[in-house]
């Protein structure tokens, strides 16, 4: 059983900042991408950053210099940092976990709940 649980999230101003934080947890070998996946209403999923276990990094182009996503990997742990948040980056954001369950069962990926980001004057 593996979960994946966010944190953060919120209502902020334009301009404002907000961190989002993930952790995964229970039985698995190894987690090779984390990520972060956004959806507003009306519209579908889309990759807002992902990270993989080398550290490697790859960015929406909407959100490029103004998201920093990081990862622990001893922790399972991943972490996104937004900026100069915009009223168009409301939505709900889920973290993602490509989780190696065993060598034979190989990879599976897993999403947390949810949590909302809401930027509004």
């Amino acid at each position: 059983q593996v979960h994946v649980v966010e944190s953060g999230g919120g209502s902020v101003q334009p301009g404002g900042s907000l961190r989002l934080s993930c952790a995964a947890s229970g039985t698995f070998s190894d987690i090779n991408f984390m990520g972060w996946y956004r959806q507003a209403p009306g519209k579908q999923r889309e990759l807002v950053a992902t990270i993989s276990s080398a550290g490697n990094t790859n960015y929406a182009d909407s959100v490029k210099g103004r998201a920093a996503i990081s990862r622990d990997n001893a922790k399972n742990t991943v972490s996104l940092q937004m900026n100069s948040l915009k009223p168009e980056d409301t939505a709900a954001y889920y973290c993602n976990a490509e989780v190696m369950i065993s060598s034979i069962l190989g990879y599976k990926n897993y999403w947390g709940q949810g949590t909302q980001v809401t930027v509004s004057s």
